[in-house]
């Protein structure tokens, strides 16, 4: 089952979009704000995102520059109710793979979709359901993390990190960033809790967890994977 996530503030757009999705077997995620969208592709990995333009908070260029930048992989569809080239034009600038002026016939909405699953579907295309990395391999299905055909436990943190990283070879993150991506925009608390789940994950993939081999420490910064 293909998973849609719908990031749109207005509630009526919100219902008549996800029935009109799950009459066609779509599984259906909400969010409300650009923060909100940001936390839930980060967490249910979703094959497209459906993207309102004005959203409280950040909006929704921002959130698909994100997205894009971060996970290249899903596909996006903007809403809108401006009919403007220029904003056609920024929101493809900023990654979107189609964009659709409200109001709009839930079957169009469906017919996009279906033609974009095709194209993300199809031959060099193909959308990615596990990442590897070295002796890793991380299933995006299950969720699940193999070093050497052996199954590591994650913590659904853990596991977030983990893709985060294993997309991102060689980026160096900050805590931040991290807290940010993983936890969410509106997590409340210090960015410490990122070194607990370093050091967490390091004594579940590390052969010596004192001197890392994978996830290194980038002083006066943060954190990055090595690819080996």
């Amino acid at each position: 089952m293909h998973k849609i996530l719908l990031i749109e503030d207005e509630a009526h757009i919100r219902k008549f979009v996800n029935i009109s999705l799950k009459r066609e077997g779509f599984q259906v995620i909400e969010a409300d704000t650009g923060e909100k969208g940001i936390e839930e592709a980060g967490k249910e990995d979703p094959d497209i995102v459906i993207l309102d333009i004005m959203l409280p908070g950040i909006d929704g260029y921002e959130v698909c520059r994100f997205l894009k930048k971060n996970y290249p992989e899903m596909g996006i569809i903007m809403l809108t109710a401006r009919a403007q080239d220029r904003d056609k034009i920024e929101g493809l600038e900023n990654g979107a793979d189609h964009y659709i002026v409200k109001p709009f016939n839930p079957l169009e909405l469906i017919a996009v979709v279906k033609s974009l699953l095709r194209r993300m579907y199809i031959g060099d295309n193909i959308r990615r359901k596990e990442l590897v990395s070295g002796e890793f391999k991380l299933d995006l299905n299950s969720k699940t993390l193999f070093k050497n055909n052996n199954e590591i436990e994650l913590t659904p943190k853990e596991y977030l990190l983990m893709k985060l990283f294993m997309e991102n070879p060689s980026k160096a993150f900050t805590r931040d960033e991290l807290l940010d991506m993983v936890w969410g925009y509106n997590y409340i608390g210090e960015n410490k809790i990122i070194d607990v789940n370093i050091r967490r994950m390091r004594s579940k993939i590390e052969t010596n967890p004192s001197k890392p081999k994978y996830i290194e420490t980038v002083w006066g910064t943060g954190y990055k994977w090595r690819e080996n």
